[in-house]
C-alpha cells in the first residue's frame, strides 16, 4: 500500500510540474498575442486613421453562448 502511495505521489508531482510549465508557456503566449494585437491595431490605425479599429475582436473575451458546440468527437 505504501508503495502504491509513493507511486501516486510521484505521478501527482510530475503532473503538477507539467501544469506549472504549461501555465508559464500559456502566459508567455498570451503576452506575445497581446503585443501582436497591439501592433496590428497601431498599423491599422496608421494606415487608415479615419476607420474604427474596434472591428478587431478582443481575444481575451469568452465567446458568446450563441455559438454551437462542436459535437464531433475524434
Amino acid at each position: 500500500m505504501e508503495r502504491l502511495n509513493s507511486k501516486l505521489y510521484l505521478q501527482n508531482w510530475y503532473i503538477i510540474k507539467e501544469n506549472e510549465r504549461l501555465r508559464k508557456k500559456a502566459q508567455l503566449l498570451n503576452q506575445e498575442n497581446q503585443a501582436l494585437l497591439s501592433e496590428l491595431k497601431q498599423k491599422l490605425s496608421k494606415s487608415n486613421p479615419s476607420s474604427n479599429t474596434n472591428g478587431i475582436p478582443d481575444l481575451n473575451v469568452n465567446p458568446t453562448t450563441n455559438s454551437t458546440p462542436n459535437t464531433s468527437k475524434p
